[in-house]
């Protein structure tokens, strides 16, 4: 069986199910895939994708699912953005690809000047491309250990920065991204973050913590870097206590220590800010992006200092499809989409609606022991109301439920007990309410 997109219409912003998921063309591709495609490589909606926009996502059955995941926050300016899909367009008439390191253009150069302008880095700033997030958080690390002369690299409780081996080490949860895949990249050290659900602690104490490991397990004469999500995502969106972040990029600056913010999911107008940099008042070394930044098409970026992005040789930065041509001219239509149609507000608008649904269904219910996050990167947890201990089995089912009413319910934390909201920044009031509803009930019935 071929399947076949459908002409191009307007997809209704509405949800519909026609058949049970999954449908029977999603069944006989379900088997297609048993067949070719490694069990490693998981799905979650056990379902095909042919047509999404907005805040809907059709499948091959006829059936329309309220995407609250974005393809885990890339499709913030939705999966059929005009600007985006007219780059692209323009982009492929005239080349596919070149490589920027052979025969240069100036979609890399002018992405670049964007993210100069856009990101908080200090001063002036420079920009290297590559394809993914984990190909960005990699190269940000060499970046820091060319600049500084050291190789010790440390990560917090909770991070995730990727799937290859550096960034594997980086990355603090087990399974399913670690288990089995070792041995790791050496050099690598963990320490304490700041979780104020679980810890209690305010952003000095946490700091106060995370700095005497920095300076006692590893010491700063050895540090290159240290690297940190604004807001930890697949750890379960956990905000860091106010002034955390402040304090541990005043000490790398004060120590020689090149601070990395990995923005790779909160990046992009997600959190109600361009970056979630900006809700800390921090201004990072380096900045790794990837994600929103080009509207389904695989683009990241490391920005940073120039003086630190020119530490490397020539050569030494690169990669064949990195800054690929078509995927520069999504980037660009994105950004374009996003600072003209103020996404970035949309995300706060996102924020309040969320919220007060989630407050009032957590006041129904203990079992939602914390909401938190910025924008529409928003999360609850769920625990045990007596012990607060993770509930790892409800939150399973209450996703499960939530899916099988076709909606796109995404999970996350290092317990698994946290559901996250992780809307297209242009969907409707009515489907993401709808949404909500529909998890929140599963929950009660779970």
């Amino acid at each position: 069986m071929s399947v076949e997109a459908p002409a191009p219409a307007a997809l209704p912003q509405s949800r519909h199910l026609a058949t049970e998921l999954p449908g029977p063309k999603a069944q006989e591709l379900l088997t297609r895939q048993q067949a070719v495609v490694p069990s490693g490589v998981a799905s979650l909606m056990p379902t095909f994708a042919v047509r999404a926009d907005g805040g809907i996502v059709e499948d091959v059955d006829g059936n329309r699912l309220i995407d609250l995941g974005s393809g885990i926050a890339v499709t913030s300016v939705g999966a059929s953005a005009e600007r985006v899909l007219t780059g692209v367009q323009e982009q492929i008439r005239q080349f596919t690809h070149t490589c920027f390191m052979v025969t240069p253009y100036e979609g890399y150069v002018a992405v670049a000047e964007r993210l100069a302008e856009l990101t908080p880095v200090p001063g002036p700033a420079r920009t290297a491309l590559f394809n993914s997030g984990a190909e960005a958080v990699e190269n940000a690390v060499k970046v820091a250990r060319t600049y500084t002369g050291k190789t010790a690299v440390a990560a917090f409780d909770h991070a995730y920065h990727g799937r290859t081996t550096l960034t594997m080490g980086l990355t603090a949860k087990s399974v399913p991204y670690k288990r089995g895949f070792g041995p790791f990249a050496p050099e690598i050290y963990r320490v304490s973050g700041s979780y104020p659900f679980r810890d209690g602690l305010s952003g000095d104490e946490a700091a106060d913590r995370a700095i005497d490991q920095l300076e006692k397990q590893i010491g700063a004469d050895a540090l290159a870097a240290v690297i940190m999500e604004p807001i930890q995502g697949e750890g379960g969106f956990i905000v860091p206590a106010r002034g955390f972040l402040k304090r541990i990029t005043q000490w790398c600056r004060e120590n020689g220590v090149v601070f990395i913010a990995d923005e790779i999911q909160t990046g992009f107008a997600r959190t109600g800010q361009w970056f979630a940099s900006e809700h800390e008042g921090i201004e990072p070394d380096i900045i790794t992006t990837a994600k929103g930044i080009a509207g389904g098409m695989p683009l990241s970026a490391v920005t940073g200092r120039a003086e630190i992005m020119d530490a490397a040789h020539p050569g030494g930065l690169g990669g064949t499809y990195g800054g690929n041509p078509v995927a520069c001219a999504a980037a660009l239509g994105s950004i374009q989409t996003m600072a003209e149609e103020r996404l970035a507000e949309r995300a706060v608008e996102l924020e309040r609606l969320a919220v007060e649904h989630l407050e009032a269904a957590q006041q129904q219910d203990p079992r939602i022991g914390e909401m938190r996050g910025r924008g529409a990167m928003l999360a609850f947890e769920l625990v045990d109301p007596e012990t607060k201990a993770p509930d790892a089995a409800l939150t399973a089912a209450a996703a499960a439920a939530a899916r099988a009413q076709g909606v796109i319910t995404l999970t996350c934390g290092t317990y698994g007990n946290v559901i996250r909201l992780l809307p297209p920044l242009t969907i409707s009031d009515e489907l993401f309410t709808e949404g909500l509803t529909i998890i929140t009930e599963a929950l009660k019935e779970a």
